[in-house]
C-alpha cells in the first residue's frame, strides 16, 4: 500500500481500490502558490480549490520549479480546460469531475517533486512516477521525437487520471453525470491520439475526405496542433465543442473512435485553419 504523510492527516482507506487518500483533518487551505512552492499539496486539498485557483496553480508550478527542468510550458493544454472549466463554472469542489481533476494536477506536482530529487512520496497516485520519468526523460533531452515524447505525456496523465476516477468513484461514491461521462470520452480521445500518432495521421488519410479533403492535404501539421501539449486553444476550443456535444448526446454514447473522429475534428480542423 503506498506510503502517506500521516502527521495532521486522516486517512481514508478504500479497501476495495487498495488506496489511500489522505484528507486534511482541520488545517486552512493554502494558497495555489504555496502548493505551488511546496509540491505537496494533496488532492483532497486540490478538490477544495475553485477551478480559477488551479489554473494559477499548475501555471506556478510550470513557471516555478518545473521550469528548472526544461517544462515551463509542458501543461498548457490542461491549462486550456482548466480555464474552459473556469469560465463555465463547471468542476465544482466535491464532485466527480472535480475529484478526476484533482488527480491529474496532484500527479503533476508529484512528479516534480519526485524529479527534482525533493521527495519520495508519490502520494500513493501512480501518475507521479510517471510524470517523474516524463520530466527526467525531457531533461536529459530524450524525448525530441515527437510521437515518443506525446506517448510518454499522455501515459503519464493517463495513469493519474484512472486514478483520480478511482477516487472519484471508489473513494467518494461518486458516479459520473451522462454530461460528465460524454464529456470525459473527448479527453479519452484526446490522449489516445497522444498515443497513437501514426494511427490518427492514417486515419485521417482514409476517412479525412469524407470530412474535409483539405484535412487529407494538411493532416500532418493539423495533429501537430491539436496534440501540441505547450497549446492552450486546442484544449480550450476542444472542451467547449466537446462539451456542447455532451449535452446533446449527437454521438448517442459511441466509444468507437471512429464516430468521435468524425464528431469532433471536422470543428477543430476549422479552428486549426484560423489559426494557420
Amino acid at each position: 500500500m503506498p506510503s502517506v504523510k500521516r502527521s495532521g492527516w486522516v486517512v481514508v482507506l478504500a479497501l476495495v481500490a487498495g488506496l489511500v487518500v489522505p484528507v486534511p483533518a482541520s488545517a486552512a487551505a493554502r494558497s495555489p502558490g504555496e502548493c505551488a512552492a511546496s509540491l505537496d499539496c494533496t488532492a483532497a486539498e486540490i478538490d477544495r480549490m475553485a477551478m480559477a485557483e488551479r489554473l494559477e496553480f499548475l501555471r506556478l508550478v510550470q513557471s516555478g520549479p518545473a521550469a528548472a527542468l526544461g517544462a515551463p510550458d509542458r501543461w498548457r493544454n490542461i491549462e486550456g480546460v482548466l480555464a474552459f472549466f473556469r469560465d463555465r463554472g463547471l468542476g465544482a469542489p466535491g464532485t466527480w469531475t472535480s475529484h478526476v481533476d484533482a488527480a491529474i494536477l496532484e500527479g503533476i506536482e508529484r512528479g516534480v517533486a519526485l524529479a527534482l530529487g525533493r521527495s519520495t512520496d508519490g502520494f500513493g497516485n501512480p501518475g507521479s512516477a510517471r510524470w517523474a520519468d516524463y520530466l527526467t526523460r525531457l531533461h536529459r533531452g530524450e524525448l525530441t521525437v515527437r510521437n515518443v515524447h506525446d506517448r510518454a505525456w499522455s501515459e503519464a496523465e493517463q495513469a493519474s487520471t484512472e486514478h483520480g476516477v478511482a477516487v472519484a468513484e471508489q473513494v467518494h461514491g461518486l458516479r459520473p453525470t451522462a454530461v460528465e461521462r460524454r464529456f470525459f470520452l473527448f479527453s479519452e480521445f484526446y490522449r489516445w491520439a497522444l498515443r497513437n500518432r501514426p494511427v490518427v495521421l492514417d486515419m485521417l488519410l482514409l476517412y479525412g475526405v469524407l470530412l474535409d479533403p483539405l484535412i487529407v492535404l494538411r493532416r500532418v501539421p493539423f495533429v501537430d496542433w491539436l496534440t501540441d501539449v505547450r497549446e492552450s486553444a486546442p484544449s480550450r476550443k476542444g472542451s467547449e465543442m466537446a462539451y456542447a456535444y455532451a449535452q446533446l448526446d449527437p454521438v448517442n454514447g459511441a466509444f468507437s473512435t471512429v464516430d468521435l473522429l468524425f464528431a469532433y475534428i471536422p470543428e477543430l480542423f476549422d479552428e486549426f485553419q484560423t489559426t494557420r
